[in-house]
């Protein structure tokens, strides 16, 4: 993803700063504790086609 791009994505639901998994090729916000698809290189960023993210996964984030 082009990394301008990136800089100015904020998440739809708080305004919040995303960051980039670039294994699972999400964009995950972690205050709202969700994660929005990237499909070929466009971040998805609709609170419908966000996902959840687990406990475990909540707890990898904030250490």
């Amino acid at each position: 993803m082009d990394k301008t791009l990136f800089e100015i994505l904020a998440c739809p639901l708080c305004k919040g700063q995303v960051r980039m998994d670039k294994e699972r090729q999400e964009l995950v916000c972690r205050p709202c504790g969700v994660a929005y698809p990237v499909r070929d290189g466009i971040p998805v960023m609709l609170e419908g086609e966000a996902r959840t993210l687990s406990a475990e996964e909540r707890l990898n984030e904030a250490s």
